[in-house]
């Protein structure tokens, strides 16, 4: 039974994985702060060289810095929920993000052994 199971939601299970690509794919784009500051960057440099007027300059850029806003509160809104205890930084200044353990007591115990 399980076996026709399987077969017949193999489809279903397919889609749901394409859409769960997209959304990361689509998530990751949203919250790429680099985009929005190369963006900002070659706004100031069109203002520089008098490609654009001020105006434009002026609202182009409000734009831009609302995105950046945005990003910054879906990234506190969406990380808000993890535990502090996950996250800690490695040898070369990096940020680890660990899930979240039932058990978090062995793990502490190996690290304070360590130090």
């Amino acid at each position: 039974m399980f076996l026709v199971d399987d077969i017949l939601l193999s489809p279903m299970k397919g889609l749901l994985y394409i859409c769960k690509q997209i959304h990361k794919a689509a998530e990751d784009d949203f919250l790429n702060e680099g985009n929005v500051s190369a963006q900002l960057s070659e706004l100031y440099m069109m203002l520089d060289t008098g490609m654009i007027t001020e105006e434009v300059f002026n609202k182009k850029e409000s734009e831009l810095l609302n995105r950046l806003e945005q990003i910054e509160e879906y990234k506190k809104k969406h990380f808000e929920s993890m535990n502090e205890e996950n996250i800690e930084n490695d040898e070369d200044g990096e940020v680890k993000v660990y899930p979240k353990r039932k058990n978090n007591s062995k793990r502490r115990n190996i690290q304070q052994q360590r130090h």
